[in-house]
């Protein structure tokens, strides 16, 4: 908590005052001599502009989470010929998800009419690593080769298609509700 304290160059004092808990209380938390309750550590977290489940995990070991190849959560096949794993951790609190997609000749991820599967004001970036794919974003088709990405709202009906021939292989990072209203 320190250091994050210090980062947003906040005194003991200050943060007590942005939290209605005391500054020897906090400066006790911070040295590891007490816990706080659970409507303390909430203050905190507010205080530092944290969730609280943000706040918990900063005193995590190294704050380092691998995910062997062998532990990917699989989203299985929405469709024929499509499948993804999801290659980042399940954190609390986590804003992204990192996905690797599979997608067979001909193959696409949803369709025409499909809903939207991210929350509002969610962006999603794409990486094509093998192949080649179509991004379908209402009307609009934007034709992805090897290398090439593409980022967009992906709160908007969406899918992705495999024109070609062979595999298509793509990365997708989807960022939850970042969009400012």
């Amino acid at each position: 908590m320190r250091a994050l304290r210090d980062a947003m160059g906040l005194s003991l004092r200050d943060l007590a005052q942005r939290t209605g808990v005391s500054a020897p209380m906090l400066s006790q938390v911070e040295r590891g001599e007490t816990s706080p309750t659970l409507a303390v550590a909430t203050r905190i977290a507010a205080g530092l502009e944290l969730t609280l489940s943000q706040l918990l995990r900063l005193d995590e070991a190294d704050g380092v989470t691998v995910v062997p190849r062998s532990e990917r959560r699989g989203g299985g096949a929405r469709r024929s010929g499509h499948t993804y794993e999801i290659v980042t951790p399940p954190l609390p609190g986590q804003r992204a998800e990192v996905s690797e997609h599979v997608l067979a000749a001909g193959a696409s991820t949803g369709g025409p009419g499909d809903p939207p599967m991210h929350e509002a004001g969610s962006r999603e970036t794409a990486v094509v690593t093998h192949g080649s794919v179509r991004l379908v974003v209402g009307e609009a088709n934007y034709d992805l080769d090897e290398g090439d990405s593409v980022t967009f709202d992906a709160d908007l009906p969406h899918h992705f298609e495999n024109p070609m021939n062979g595999e298509a292989r793509f990365l997708s990072v989807v960022s939850a509700g970042l969009r400012r209203s």
